[in-house]
């Protein structure tokens, strides 16, 4: 039984994803060069270690066919961008495009002119209003597992918005995440940790010609609980992993992570 077969799945949905899903892929080859032009050379950014990244992604990709949900923590509005461009290059991103990740952005951010909407409709976004009507909520997350039961790939921010920190925190963590996780008993969750070397809090965008570190690591969370409980539980697995590959991240640039937000708030 595929996933479109599945008893109770939404025959609306499921056409309008697999709509926005065919218009993206025809649009690829202008909307993805020009994210990448866009960043490389107006932005003038750069991903360290770019290819030991887009290796690491391939091979998780390749260890299973089970589903895959991509979590990093949230410092700008074009974090979604750079993280697939940290995948995969446009060559790659046109070969596979079930592999580039959806992503689910702030709809008030994105959603004022209909030149936003149309650009985000093709970018493989599905737009979210967070703390807006349960029953919208819902949908949003429905699509999300079943386009991972599909075998495609979604990237969702655990935080539920940008950090005002600048760091992430547990405290943060939105259930939602954990919904769709414990959706699927074998998903693998893939957590990016990326911030930009100039990036001290939170912004629009990283700050021009800054290079991007970017680590992953990829775990499988489980829990005992049930309903609601669970799925706080399994955001909550999510977010405390964020927070070691921070504490890393700044424990290899030579300052813990606390030092470092204490300085800031100076």
């Amino acid at each position: 039984m595929t996933a479109d077969e599945q008893p109770g799945a939404n025959s609306g949905m499921i056409q309008r994803h697999a709509r926005q899903r065919l218009v993206s892929i025809l649009a690829g080859p202008i909307w993805i060069g020009a994210s990448v032009l866009i960043m490389r050379f107006w932005f003038r950014y750069r991903i360290e270690d770019v290819e030991a990244v887009r290796a690491r992604y391939r091979a998780l990709r390749a260890q299973s066919d089970g589903p895959i949900l991509v979590c990093a923590n949230h410092l700008t509005l074009v974090d979604s961008f750079l993280i697939a461009w940290a995948f995969g290059g446009p060559g790659y991103w046109l070969t596979h495009p079930d592999e580039l990740p959806w992503n689910t952005p702030e709809r008030t951010n994105f959603g004022k002119t209909w030149i936003a909407r149309a650009l985000i409709y093709v970018a493989k976004c599905i737009p979210i209003t967070r703390g807006g009507a349960r029953e919208d909520v819902g949908d949003v997350l429905e699509r999300v597992k079943h386009l991972m039961e599909r075998g495609e790939t979604a990237l969702i921010f655990p935080e539920a918005g940008r950090s005002r920190s600048g760091r992430v925190e547990e405290s943060s963590a939105a259930w939602g995440v954990g919904r769709i996780v414990g959706a699927h008993p074998q998903c693998r969750v893939l957590c990016v940790y990326m911030r930009g070397r100039q990036q001290e809090t939170w912004g629009d965008f990283p700050a021009r010609g800054d290079t991007l570190d970017v680590s992953l690591a990829c775990i499988e969370p489980k829990s005992d609980a049930k309903g609601v409980r669970r799925s706080r539980d399994l955001a909550q697995q999510i977010v405390r992993q964020l927070m070691n590959m921070e504490a890393a991240h700044f424990e290899a640039r030579g300052e813990s992570a606390s030092a470092a937000a204490a300085g800031e708030a100076r």
